[in-house]
């Protein structure tokens, strides 16, 4: 079985020869040289205003659009189904402003307090605007996992909208979207899936998990910093446009984005299909027939790293008298490597920046899922210190982190 060359792909990341280790790959993580390369090169060769006729802006906007094609593929959709954004929370506040109207008073919609708020607030505040009935799925809170027989008694006959994470930015665990997807389709509802903490770790194939709305923050799957919004295209035309009034409603990369694409950055996306295209004919020799199914296959060399890099982990806190592990405690095929911890008595602000002194790049606090680290009880402890590794993480920087950990716990 093939495996990850992993001083390969960090050759390909510039910011790993600097010293440190990086841990916080969960809020953000490197890029390789190629992004770098293909948004200079449009900054240097292009940056004009895309679209006429004449021959540079014609090819602006052919790299820009080279760009969104290239991550649809990435998620097996059509170009048209996806929106390029600044931001994750953005993209959702505006899809939650284009389906508004899609909702009587009454009708109920179903939030977690799992998931990071860019896929909660925005949801939350559209059932106050339009008296909806708001259904909160909750987690357990010893564990953090979320029980699908309780999502079951949730689900009713206006039941009409369910948003959820495909992977908790805190706990890790990673959800039977597909199923999820067949119960709220079975209902009669629509189900928005942020998958920012799933996508660096797994391929994300909408079309097999039939979901309504889908996620991405392309800035934690090694691109730039821009977010991608999938929606099945019927349901993107019934949206109503949330840009200028002269864009088409049929428009529909534009048409949910107020003032259109970051023209640099959507070029620079191409270097991120790049660095999968050049992590693929390192270690492949046979031939995929798709820049989708090549993709598949390097994301298939990170998880099998990756989950060898968790365990690790994992392996030495749940040994450790007093360190709550949060989630599953072992990586499997539903464990991403996200590993949120607290340790008893201990404030987890003095515990990250301990390994910050040690020049280990990690976070600590609620990371934006702040209903979660409540319903965890660890709020009073300033959330949870967080792990979050890549595939271009290494044994050795585990072990070192290891052993500065032992030092304080």
């Amino acid at each position: 079985m093939t495996e990850l060359d992993v001083d390969f792909v960090r050759r390909q990341f510039p910011p790993l020869g600097n010293g440190w280790i990086m841990l916080e790959n969960a809020g953000g993580s490197y890029v390789p040289q190629s992004v770098i390369d293909r948004t200079a090169a449009y900054m240097r060769e292009l940056q004009i205003q895309p679209a006429w006729d004449f021959g540079p802006s014609s090819e602006a906007l052919r790299r820009i659009m080279e760009g969104r094609r290239l991550m649809a593929e990435m998620i097996n959709a059509e170009p048209e189904e996806v929106i390029v954004g600044p931001s994750t929370t953005l993209n959702v506040y505006l899809l939650a402003q284009a389906i508004g109207h899609w909702f009587a008073p009454g009708d109920e919609i179903i939030v977690t307090d799992l998931d990071h708020e860019a896929n909660n607030g925005a949801w939350r505040r559209l059932a106050q605007d339009r008296n909806l009935v708001l259904r909160e799925w909750k987690i357990d809170p010893e564990s953090g996992e979320l029980d699908e027989a309780k999502l079951d008694a949730l689900i009713g006959p206006r039941t009409k909208f369910l948003a959820v994470s495909h992977c908790s930015n805190i706990v890790g665990s990673i959800q039977d979207i597909a199923g999820i997807a067949r119960k709220i389709h079975a209902a009669g509802g629509h189900i928005m899936v942020d998958g920012v903490a799933y996508a660096p770790h797994r391929a994300v194939d909408v079309k097999a998990l039939d979901v309504d709305f889908y996620a991405v923050g392309l800035y934690k799957v090694f691109g730039p910093h821009q977010a991608l919004l999938y929606g099945k295209r019927e349901l993107l035309l019934e949206a109503k446009g949330q840009n200028h009034y002269f864009i088409g409603e049929d428009n529909i990369p534009l048409k949910l984005l107020p003032g259109g694409v970051n023209h640099e950055f959507a070029a620079g996306l191409v270097g991120l299909a790049d660095y999968f295209e050049l992590v693929y004919r390192h270690h492949f020799r046979t031939p995929e027939n798709s820049f989708t199914r090549r993709v598949q296959r390097v994301y298939e060399l990170f998880q099998r790293h990756e989950d060898k890099l968790a365990n690790r982990v994992l392996d030495y806190l749940k040994a450790k008298p007093g360190v709550r592990v949060i989630g599953q405690l072992s990586a499997t095929g539903r464990r991403a490597p996200t590993i949120s911890f607290t340790v008893a008595g201990r404030n987890s602000r003095e515990l990250a920046e301990a390994l910050n002194a040690e020049k280990i790049a990690i976070g600590f606090g609620d990371f934006y899922a702040k209903r979660c680290i409540e319903a965890l009880g660890t709020a009073e402890q300033e959330g949870v210190v967080r792990i979050g590794l890549a595939h271009y993480n290494t044994l050795a920087e585990v072990d070192r982190t290891i052993a500065a950990l032992e030092k304080l716990i």
